[in-house]
């Protein structure tokens, strides 16, 4: 809860951990830029290569695989490129990316629209395997490798893809994975050898930390990238220039760490929080559809519709209540879209209309899930009062 109000929108950011605060505050007080090699600068630098060690924890990396970035969003359009060169192996000539990805992966790909290929999901929204296998396969009788991209938990539906499975097959193709865990982190498990990802996409203010800070990690550093996404200084390893962000990493990496910490105790506890407010919605709404709700989700996240409640309507009544959540499909001049991940799943565009999208976080509690199954009952009864009366 967020002063008066109910907050379940974790998903589109969550609140500032204690430890990412403590971390940053401490971090304003240091005036050196980490380039520097004067003593104020070097401490600048000391606490940047903590949180790289930190980041670099979370998902089982070294440390000097992990690139700093200002946004999961930057570090996706750094990654999604052909440029990649892998020693003793050739040059990357497709890109493939699944139906579902994120705005920063399906427009923010460096390479002509000719190369690009989409991955196809089912009902479930989980990767069509046998059109994965088609592909790669095809690429393969032109002589050519690529570059796949697809996420590790749909940030709409928290649907998990099977990306070990993903990654076996694209490896055994000769091909690289990247794989956008910026919803993930924090709330599963992703370590990046486990999965199989070559690239892995992380995001600060997803798990704890503050906004303006990102990270690209490489599963290896005999990956080299010779076309940085901005030029300048050559920090991060030449691909990111700029003067770093020392307050924003510090409090990334002492997040990263927290969450690390903290994931076991997570899942569980959020789960049971879910599992109530979806039995609630049941109570309330015999027509409710949950989407995704066969296969494994993230622990937080419920998407459902009711029939006939259009998105935009709930989101005001709700927020009229006190009570953030999202349509999970809303643009930035913030009015509400059919829903794309919905639309690859093949949910018909009556129906992904009235996508509500309930996100929980640490802080959650089971008296904002009542307040939330309650203001939900309210606003279900008076849109069936006005249906009555209108007939």
């Amino acid at each position: 809860m967020t002063g008066s109000r109910t907050y379940l929108d974790h998903n589109a950011t969550t609140p500032l951990r204690p430890e990412a605060r403590a971390a940053m505050l401490s971090a304003l007080d240091l005036t050196g830029a980490a380039s520097s090699v004067h003593g104020d600068g070097r401490a600048a630098r000391k606490l940047i290569e903590a949180a790289r060690h930190e980041v670099a924890d979370l998902v089982g990396a070294l440390a000097k695989n992990v690139i700093f970035c200002a946004s999961a969003t930057e570090a996706n359009n750094l990654a999604l490129s052909l440029d990649w060169q892998r020693p003793g192996k050739p040059t990357l000539q497709r890109m493939a990316v699944s139906s579902v990805e994120h705005a920063s992966v399906l427009n923010g790909t460096r390479a002509p629209t000719v190369q690009i290929d989409h991955l196809p999901v089912d009902a479930q929204g989980l990767v069509v395997i046998p059109a994965l296998d088609a592909m790669l396969s095809d690429w393969r009788e032109r002589g050519g490798t690529g570059l796949v991209s697809v996420m590790l938990a749909n940030n709409e539906t928290g649907v998990v893809q099977p990306v070990a499975e993903i990654a076996a097959r694209v490896h055994e193709a000769g091909s690289l994975l990247h794989c956008d865990a910026a919803q993930a982190a924090g709330k599963i498990a992703c370590n990046i050898n486990d999965i199989g990802a070559d690239l892995l996409t992380l995001s600060s203010h997803k798990l704890g930390g503050p906004l303006g800070a990102g990270a690209l990690v490489l599963a290896s550093d005999t990956l080299h990238q010779p076309n940085a996404l901005i030029r300048g200084g050559g920090q991060e390893k030449g691909l990111r220039a700029g003067t770093e962000n020392v307050p924003a990493l510090a409090g990334f990496g002492a997040a990263a760490r927290a969450a690390a910490q903290g994931l076991d105790s997570y899942g569980a506890t959020i789960l049971a929080l879910r599992s109530h407010l979806e039995a609630a919605l049941r109570e309330a709404s015999p027509d409710i559809v949950l989407f995704g709700e066969g296969v494994q989700r993230l622990p937080n996240t419920l998407n459902f519709a009711e029939p006939g409640m259009m998105a935009e309507t709930a989101l005001i009544a709700l927020d009229l209540e006190g009570i953030s959540v999202s349509s999970g499909s809303a643009c930035s001049s913030g009015k509400v879209k059919v829903s794309h991940v919905l639309t690859a799943m093949g949910v018909v565009p009556a129906l992904a209309g009235c996508a509500l999208r309930v996100s929980l976080g640490r802080e959650s509690t089971i008296q904002e899930i009542e307040f939330f199954a309650a203001a939900w009952k309210r606003l279900r009864k008076n849109l069936h009062d006005r249906r009555n009366r209108a007939a």
